[in-house]
């Protein structure tokens, strides 16, 4: 079973999470809290006290609770939750709750109040200056959720590990990027991440530097590194782009892309082709045959900055996303 802390965050900011609306954030910034990577310190006084990564509400002198909402960049289904207070050690919350909400289309902040809010987290004793990690009981697909802390204090991080489940309609409109994880796609088998998680080759936008791609060791073998990919669902794939950008002195040689079949019969989309360092290369393919997984073959090895797969579903693969989709509301 996959760990649940493995899976992607739904919130960070990278994938298109926001912070949207907070009773308070007298001290510190409600953006911070789903900003990429962890919190640092700091130790600037500024006109309103000491400086915080992270978000910080006013003490309270009466009953009550601090709130945030944030928008999913990625939409689906909840499986753990971190609350993290770094650096927050004499003015962390003692507990917090974390809710969701399933929201069509954009609506404003003041409209979420009236949502359809259902409990994802209970409340839960926190500790000061801690990665609090809890599991959560998988629910309904939301778009939203909502951190109550308990009655206030500051927070450094919030993270939102799930199963992404989008939008079918969006996949139908025309050709989508059937690995990307805003849709869907899952790194399901990696043969080396040494110095950057296979994750962020399927990650929203461009990378903006080495450290925001996959890279694996130095081979001292006769082998070579790869990685899998689970597809949105079934689709054919007629362009493929292996983004080396930044890879300079580490891009892999040459690669390749097997795609296989729900029935599990291997297809070749792309034979072994020779990349060029800090490229874009751009291949079209066939697209003749639905695949389910695409398994990316890279030799000898070396750092890939975006993997982009892009198709249309197939009838059958059209099919299981509706139904996953309509299973989760």
């Amino acid at each position: 079973m996959t760990d649940p802390f493995d899976l992607p965050d739904l919130a960070v900011r990278t994938q298109g999470g926001a912070v949207v609306a907070a009773d308070d954030e007298f001290f510190a910034g409600k953006e911070n809290l789903v900003l990429p990577g962890p919190a640092r310190a700091r130790d600037d006084f500024g006109a309103r006290g000491k400086e915080y990564d992270g978000w910080e509400t006013r003490r309270r002198r009466e009953p009550g609770t601090d709130r945030a909402v944030v928008r999913l960049g990625m939409p689906g289904i909840v499986h753990a939750v971190v609350v993290d207070t770094a650096f927050f050690l004499g003015n962390y919350p003692p507990h917090a709750s974390l809710e969701g909400a399933a929201v069509e289309g954009h609506p404003p902040p003041s409209a979420l109040a009236d949502a359809d809010w259902v409990p994802l987290l209970p409340l839960s004793d926190l500790a000061g200056g801690t990665a609090n990690r809890f599991v959560v009981e998988p629910g309904p697909r939301v778009t939203h959720v909502r951190l109550s802390i308990h009655p206030d204090g500051g927070v450094a991080r919030l993270r939102v590990h799930g199963e992404v489940v989008p939008d079918p309609r969006l996949l139908d409109a025309g050709p989508c990027d059937l690995a990307a994880l805003e849709n869907g796609g899952r790194i399901t088998g990696v043969s080396n991440a040494f110095y950057g998680s296979p994750h962020q080759l399927i990650g929203r936008g461009e990378a903006r530097s080495m450290g925001e791609g996959w890279e694996n060791a130095r081979r001292r073998d006769d082998g070579n590194d790869w990685v899998d990919v689970a597809l949105a669902c079934e689709g054919t794939v007629t362009l493929a782009e292996l983004d080396t950008s930044w890879f300079l002195g580490n891009a892999p040689g040459s690669a390749a892309l097997t795609g296989t079949t729900a029935d599990g019969r291997e297809v070749a989309l792309l034979p072994r082709t020779p990349l060029q360092p800090d490229t874009r290369h751009r291949f079209v393919l066939p697209g003749d045959t639905g695949v389910a997984r695409v398994r990316m073959d890279v030799f000898p090895d070396g750092g890939m900055a975006r993997l982009r797969l892009w198709g249309r579903p197939t009838d059958a693969g059209r099919a299981a996303l509706y139904r996953r989709w309509s299973g989760a509301l």
